[in-house]
């Protein structure tokens, strides 16, 4: 959630919650506090406030390759910050304890998108490895896409220059595909009219290890 600075009137700024608690979207739109955070099995997950410059980079890059061969479909890129709220057909997103903000998303469905996000699975999803987030996004919210029935699932590493590439089969699992190297050029199954040059989206990367 943002944090808006309060004014002279405001009451003082909120306490976070219990990091071992266990929360909803009725929790999570009433708090203040300042940072975003994301609700996986309802557990608080902290986002890195200042992601490395070659994570920037890679999600500039990539929205770039994604959003003009997208023009003329009913589809829309979104960038994080961006609220996603996992739930399956009759649920209500109120109840869900599963909030996350991926780097970038594809949502085809206009009716998903609501003023304060989106409810509902993202139809491509990417989510760029940094060292203090690999871990979580190549378990638990892997997972998580997987049972949401996100049709395809990104992770790229800037790291080791490779995209690890997962596609939803018709028992609602994930194939791991081998992973894309630098000489590669992909497109997301469902969107073959991007093509995304890795050796390209890879160039000029400082690969620093983050502090």
């Amino acid at each position: 959630m943002g944090y808006q600075p309060p004014d002279n009137n405001d009451p003082p700024k909120a306490e976070e919650p219990d990091l071992a608690g266990t929360y909803s979207a009725r929790d999570y739109f009433s708090w203040t506090f300042e940072g975003l955070v994301e609700l996986i099995k309802g557990k608080i997950h902290k986002m890195t406030p200042a992601p490395a410059t070659d994570h920037q980079r890679l999600v500039g890059r990539l929205y770039s390759c994604l959003t003009a061969p997208l023009a003329g479909r009913q589809c829309e890129v979104w960038l994080s910050p961006f609220d996603v709220y996992l739930v399956k057909p009759g649920e209500d997103y109120r109840e869900t304890r599963n909030i996350v903000e991926p780097d970038l998303c594809i949502v085809c469905d206009p009716d998903k998108i609501r003023k304060f996000g989106c409810v509902g699975s993202p139809d491509f999803i990417i989510e760029i490895l940094s060292p203090s987030t690999a871990a979580k996004d190549a378990g638990a919210k892997l997972q998580l896409y997987e049972e949401y029935g996100v049709k395809e699932y990104w992770m790229v590493s800037y790291t080791e220059k490779l995209v690890f590439v997962n596609i939803l089969n018709d028992q609602g699992n994930y194939v791991p595909e081998k992973p894309k190297t630098a000489s590669s050029i992909i497109s997301p199954r469902d969107f073959p009219e991007v093509k995304i040059d890795l050796k390209t989206l890879f160039k000029n990367l400082t690969t620093h290890t983050e502090l």
